[in-house]
């Protein structure tokens, strides 16, 4: 007798996906004969057909849409077991705390913990945001594992004595224009480019440093100074000026604003570090590992887009 099997329920699902047996087949790997027999031995099972055949196509039918419904549950289900089961074995497991500058949230940090969560189950991240010399602290008194750092030009020389540190992302600053701009659309442009634009700017002061103008420009006109990210980016979206981004939250900007780069041979740049005691644990290698994975996926992803 036919039964409802997981392999019956994959294959049922991307056929109503894709809309085709031919098209279920290639993205599944499966021979035509193989995702027809799969078919058969469902419908067997459901004492119903699951698809209507039409021109070249399918379409599913009042029973196939609810074993389509049921599947996406079960399939998702069957993930998360094999998960867990997994990480049963996982060498890294408990708990580890991570703390990152504000920038580094946007989007590194969180991709990185997913990826984490994903391979890793049975670790636990604890995240913690904060300014450069708070994490430094904390990373000192043993109250954080790993911290996430910028350094480079235009930035405090922070005292990283007695900690060890590895290169996360090399990507610096672009800027952020609203999507109308002239300059939108364009991957690099020249500083020159830059010279008159009006800039939405942090308002200095604090702990961290406050992203104003292009650090080379001189005499640049500030339009607007305002602390949070989301403001500085609503007003590049209303059209009242254009601000400067880090490439590791590049792609937490909404809709109404592109970023481009910037070719400017007197800016050295900087880069995004992951920094820790000497003697750090398996759980904190992990960490490390995942965001320079990250960091390799973003700069790859801008270069290529």
């Amino acid at each position: 007798m036919s039964e409802l099997t997981v392999a019956g329920l994959r294959v049922v699902r991307e056929i109503a996906l894709s809309g085709s047996f031919t098209a279920a087949a290639r993205l599944l790997g499966y021979s035509q004969p193989a995702i027809s027999r799969q078919v058969a031995a469902m419908e067997a099972a459901a004492g119903q057909a699951l698809f209507v055949r039409e021109g070249r196509g399918v379409r599913v039918s009042a029973a196939g849409a609810v074993v389509v419904e049921h599947a996406g549950r079960i399939l998702a289900g069957m993930r998360a077991l094999e998960q867990d089961l997994a990480g049963l074995d996982d060498r890294l497991a408990g708990r580890v705390r991570l703390g990152a500058y504000p920038s580094a949230t946007a989007v590194l940090v969180p991709r990185a913990v997913a990826r984490l969560r994903s391979e890793h189950p049975g670790l636990e991240v604890a995240l913690t945001e904060a300014a450069t010399p708070t994490l430094l602290r904390h990373l000192r008194a043993r109250r954080l594992d790993v911290a996430v750092l910028g350094v480079g030009a235009g930035l405090p020389d922070y005292d990283l004595a007695g900690l060890d540190h590895e290169l996360v992302s090399a990507g610096g600053l672009c800027v952020a224009v609203p999507s109308g701009h002239r300059l939108a659309g364009v991957d690099v442009v020249p500083v020159a480019e830059l010279a008159g634009e009006a800039w939405i700017a942090g308002p200095g002061g604090g702990d961290d440093p406050q992203f104003r103008a292009w650090p080379t420009l001189t005499e640049p006109v500030i339009g607007h100074a305002v602390r949070g990210w989301p403001a500085r980016l609503g007003l590049v979206a209303a059209g009242l000026g254009v601000c400067l981004m880090p490439e590791v939250a590049a792609l937490s900007i909404p809709a109404g604003v592109v970023t481009v780069g910037v070719d400017d041979p007197n800016w050295p740049g900087r880069r995004t570090i992951a920094v820790f005691p000497p003697m750090r644990g398996a759980e904190a290698e992990g960490v490390v590992a995942a965001l320079r994975q990250v960091g390799d996926d973003l700069r790859t992803g801008r270069a290529a887009s």
